[in-house]
C-alpha cells in the first residue's frame, strides 16, 4: 500500500507547486483582472498609425483619454467625432486622447481615420494585449486618466459631447 501512494503524493505536490506558481505569477504580473477607477493604469506599448511606437508612460504628467474601438462598433463610430471635438479643444491644455482600435489591420483601420477626419494618435491592438491588459468588454469603452497615472473613471458604452467635456474638464481641473 505504501507503494501505491507515492505517485499519488507526488502529483499532489505537483499540482500545488503549479496552483502556487500561478498565483505568485498573477499577483507579480498584473492578472489581477480589470483594472478600477482609482488604481494606477496599466502600461502599454502599442503601434501607432503614425509608424512610432506609443507608450502610455510618455504621457506622465498628463491627463489621457484612453478609448477602446472598433470600425465595425456603431456606438464607437458614432463617438469618433466628439473625441475629435473634445481633443482639438482640449489639446493645448496637455490633454492626451488616444484610439486604440481592437483587433483590425493597419489598413482597415487607416481607410476608416481618413474617411472619418479623426486626427488624434489612433494606436493598434492587433494582438488585443491592451484589451487583456484593461479587462475590456464591451466596446466602445474609455479610461479617463489623470496626470498622477491614475483611473479617474471608467466609462462603458458610447460618449456624448457634453459627458466627454465633463470628465476632461475634471481631469484638467480635479
Amino acid at each position: 500500500m505504501g507503494k501505491a501512494r507515492k505517485p499519488v503524493q507526488i502529483i499532489i505536490l505537483a499540482l500545488i507547486v503549479l496552483l502556487g506558481g500561478y498565483a505568485i505569477g498573477t499577483s507579480a504580473f498584473g492578472g489581477g483582472g480589470k483594472p478600477k477607477e482609482g488604481s494606477r493604469a496599466p502600461s502599454i506599448e502599442l503601434l501607432g498609425l503614425d509608424g512610432q511606437t506609443h507608450s502610455l508612460d510618455e504621457y506622465k504628467g498628463r491627463p489621457v483619454v484612453l478609448n477602446f474601438w472598433g470600425s465595425w462598433c456603431a456606438p464607437c463610430v458614432k463617438e469618433m467625432p466628439a473625441l475629435e471635438a473634445q481633443w482639438q479643444q482640449w489639446k493645448n491644455q496637455g490633454v492626451v486622447v488616444l484610439g486604440v482600435n481592437v483587433g483590425e489591420d493597419q489598413m482597415t483601420v487607416e481607410n476608416f481615420v481618413n474617411g472619418t477626419g479623426v486626427h488624434f494618435p489612433i494606436l493598434l491592438d492587433t494582438d488585443r494585449e491592451a484589451v487583456r491588459r484593461y479587462g475590456i468588454s464591451p466596446l466602445p469603452t474609455t479610461f479617463f486618466i489623470n496626470a498622477k497615472g491614475k483611473i479617474d473613471t471608467i466609462h462603458i458604452g458610447q460618449l456624448d459631447l457634453s459627458t466627454l467635456s465633463a470628465q476632461i474638464g475634471k481631469l484638467v481641473n480635479p
